[in-house]
């Protein structure tokens, strides 16, 4: 066998909360040619696109006839979460759309935070090979890099036969999935796998005809969704056997408009998955979070609505803390998005202070100097990644990294992005035990984590660093 290595640009865990306007579909980008990554956190609005919640649950019957006279679309609208998005409408439109008495606020859709580093990606020759499997991660081709699987004692629940279970479904929301990576080649139900990314879905049948529209043409999501469940033909995943559902909730850029991001949430509830990981996010001032001629937090009242609906109907969700190094118990204004938002699984991040690729590595719990930490948010801190990276497979439908399109690739990456996959699939193992149920879940992940940093809960750990295998009861 042998690996070739090559240098990319690779996103940070805070994908973004909400975003600028998609890539253009007039002009697709030619074969083998990357996107440019934005540099700069970005705040700007969507332009026409709007976040609207009603007052009390359900939707007004004529409420796509009131937006199409305003000369607008719906994008969805969730009764049971009162909440919905429209597009194409004008800030007059809008605030007349606000104005009527069922609906309690009209607020822009946007918010993005990007953050570029340096990454890298490792191509493995596993064609023909029969030593890799799904019954043994430990054998994956570049298992011995993978420091983070060990940190977590991982290899301990692998060997007491604790794969994960078909049964138990985890949703990325994410920039989708790579399926046809062999690390996720049947791991993925692409029939309940679904884009709420218009623009993604237009390069993905020009570029790569007959895919799945779920397609990821960035690298981000399939890195996070073969962290939780992967063949271990090229790396391991925390998990072998579960399943995930593609919600692509982002671009091929990276960008996540908020719109898209609670239409995922709320999907992914109503499909009854166990566990959802999201590994986006962002920050904004709170006493920015108003509508338009409102008075109170609308914005934050919208993403609580749809998040009080998720745990309502019984899915997990897990939630990067964010990459700014911010001291959250001490940022006054400001709200976190998401680990502000109720009953989620806030993750922070830890890696090596030094170690060569292959070991040994020095620290492995350390806190991650970008990670955001604060008792009053994080959960549980997992690994991330610091002096050596997370290493996981790079989709075969990448346009931002081309190396990905032509072989079996793995790629290292850095971010709270990468810690939360680490939670999502032992919160997984955790549902095949216990069902559909996040508080029991929480409780489990979080009483059996190691205890690192001040005893209890801590500002960087949380309850703890995950441990697999104790989650997992085998230790």
């Amino acid at each position: 066998m042998n690996h070739t290595t090559t240098r990319v640009l690779a996103l940070l865990a805070a994908a973004g909360l909400s975003a600028c306007a998609d890539v253009s579909t007039d002009s697709p980008l030619a074969p083998g040619r990357a996107p440019s990554l934005a540099t700069a956190s970005s705040t700007s609005p969507i332009d026409g696109s709007y976040l609207v919640r009603f007052k009390g649950n359900g939707v007004p019957a004529d409420f796509a006839a009131r937006v199409a006279a305003l000369g607008g679309t719906v994008v969805f609208a969730h009764g049971g979460a009162g909440v919905g998005a429209v597009a194409g409408l004008s800030p007059e439109a809008a605030a007349q759309l606000g104005a009527h008495r069922d609906v309690a606020a009209v607020d822009a859709d946007d918010m993005t935070v990007l953050s570029p580093v340096m990454g890298e990606v490792s191509q493995s020759d596993v064609a023909g090979d029969a030593v890799q499997s799904p019954t043994a991660p430990a054998t994956a081709f570049f298992f011995s890099r993978q420091w983070h699987m060990r940190a977590v004692s991982a290899p301990a629940a692998w060997a007491a036969g604790r794969l994960g279970s078909p049964a138990v479904k985890v949703a990325i929301l994410d920039t989708g999935l790579g399926y046809t990576h062999a690390d996720l080649a049947g791991r993925v139900d692409l029939a309940n796998s679904r884009s709420f990314v218009p623009s993604d879905d237009a390069y993905v049948a020009a570029f790569f005809p007959g895919a799945h529209p779920v397609a990821d043409l960035h690298y981000h999501g399939t890195h996070v969704g073969a962290t939780v469940s992967s063949n271990a033909i090229a790396a391991a995943g925390v998990t072998s056997r579960v399943t995930l559902v593609g919600v692509k909730v982002c671009n091929v850029n990276g960008q996540c408009p908020t719109s898209g991001v609670l239409a995922g949430v709320l999907y992914a509830a109503d499909l009854g998955v166990d566990v959802a990981n999201m590994s986006l996010g962002g920050a904004f001032a709170r006493r920015d979070a108003s509508a338009a001629g409102g008075a109170g937090p609308s914005f934050i009242a919208t993403l609580n609505s749809v998040f009080n609906y998720a745990h309502r109907k019984g899915t997990t969700m897990v939630v990067s803390s964010g990459n700014d190094g911010r001291d959250m118990d001490h940022d006054g204004n400001t709200y976190n998005a998401y680990c502000s938002a109720p009953h989620v699984i806030c993750v922070s991040a830890t890696g090596p202070t030094a170690g060569a690729t292959n070991g040994p590595w020095t620290n492995v719990d350390a806190p991650a100097a970008y990670s955001n930490f604060g008792r009053s948010q994080v959960s549980v801190a997992a690994p991330g990644g610091a002096a050596q990276p997370v290493w996981a497979a790079c989709s075969r439908f990448s346009l931002q990294v081309p190396a990905c399109r032509t072989g079996t690739f793995v790629i290292g990456l850095n971010g709270t992005s990468m810690a939360a996959p680490h939670t999502t699939g032992t919160a997984a193992l955790i549902a095949e035990d216990v069902g559909h149920n996040p508080s029991q879940i929480r409780a489990r992940l979080q009483g059996s984590a190691d205890d690192l940093g001040q005893t209890g809960t801590d500002p960087h750990y949380g309850k703890g660093r995950i441990n697999v295998a104790r989650a997992a009861g085998v230790i």
